[in-house]
């Protein structure tokens, strides 16, 4: 097989494996927009090496992809923290070059809470996990991406996973309490997201009480609204946020958790009496959200 043939293989090969590629590039990166860069330095790399001696074609673009990824994990990992108002920049419809729809859609796929825990490890401890239990890639085939041998590899692995379903405490109240806790929390983000105003209300106990820390705006001081219909007015003005929100477990008790890219931005944790809301607490402060315990409602890991 000639240099040509051999290009037009890899080109129908890399275009039947771009969705498998996709998924791989945005669980290792949690953003969709990150994922298509590493798709297309990916595709240079893999265009550029050939692919004589190569006999796996679709392993070995998920290593060359899986790669990429690891280098751009890392290379993020030395210029954190991103700041608060150029993550939320990336929930706006109008964004240059995103589709915010689409990216939110990805996130529902993989889970908010999961993107946010993924986001908490280390990069080789990500790739490891990523790639075998989510992708069931062996160790044997990871090892030699990290530069370590097949056991340590299983280790990272091992790490990574007791970090991703270990699970906080659940609240005092108990698991029957939490479910309760998660009707009320799960309906009020789809109300949210719905532009339902009328549902959003009536979830909200009319003397609801909304606290904002000064990073959410941001403002010199924190912000309190009162009331039902103030408080709906302003979810209904975080929409487009709210694509990017998903249940959490924070500190043990349901909350929501906006990670546009990924990354954690706002929490906002509930305070719930006879299926009502009375009060909303949203966080934004760096040292506040670092202090939090995060993880995964059950079914989403």
């Amino acid at each position: 097989m000639d240099k040509k043939d051999d290009s037009e293989l890899l080109t129908r090969r890399f275009e039947q494996d771009r969705s498998h590629l996709r998924a791989v590039a945005y669980r290792m990166l949690g953003s969709l927009a990150e994922a298509e860069d590493a798709l297309q330095e990916a595709w240079l790399r893999a265009n550029a090496a050939g692919i004589d001696g190569v006999d796996n074609l679709g392993g070995w673009l998920t290593t060359v992809v899986s790669r990429v990824c690891l280098n751009m994990l890392r290379s993020r990992d030395r210029r954190r923290e991103d700041a608060l108002d150029d993550l939320l920049r990336e929930t706006e419809p109008d964004r240059p070059g995103r589709d915010p729809e689409e990216e939110a859609l990805m996130a529902d796929s993989v889970g908010v809470a999961l993107l946010v825990v993924l986001d908490t490890l280390a990069p080789a401890e990500r790739l490891a996990f990523v790639l075998h239990d989510m992708f069931a890639v062996p160790f044997e085939d990871i090892a030699p991406l990290l530069d370590r041998n097949t056991a340590a590899v299983r280790q990272l692995a091992s790490r990574a996973r007791r970090r991703v379903k270990g699970g906080a405490a659940p609240a005092p109240a108990g698991a029957a309490d939490l479910a309760r806790r998660r009707s009320v929390v799960d309906a009020f983000l789809a109300a949210t997201r719905g532009g339902d105003f009328a549902a959003l209300v009536a979830l909200l106990h009319p003397d609801v009480v909304l606290h904002a820390d000064r990073r959410v705006i941001p403002t010199p001081e924190p912000i309190v609204v009162t009331g039902g219909h103030t408080v709906a007015q302003g979810a209904m003005a975080a929409m487009g946020r709210a694509r990017f929100t998903g249940l959490a477990l924070v500190d043990g008790t349901v909350a929501l958790a906006m990670a546009p890219m990924g990354r954690l931005a706002l929490v906002l944790t509930f305070a719930v009496t006879d299926g009502l809301i009375t009060g909303i607490e949203v966080i934004a402060e760096p040292e506040r959200l670092a202090a939090m315990r995060l993880d995964v409602i059950g079914d989403e890991s």
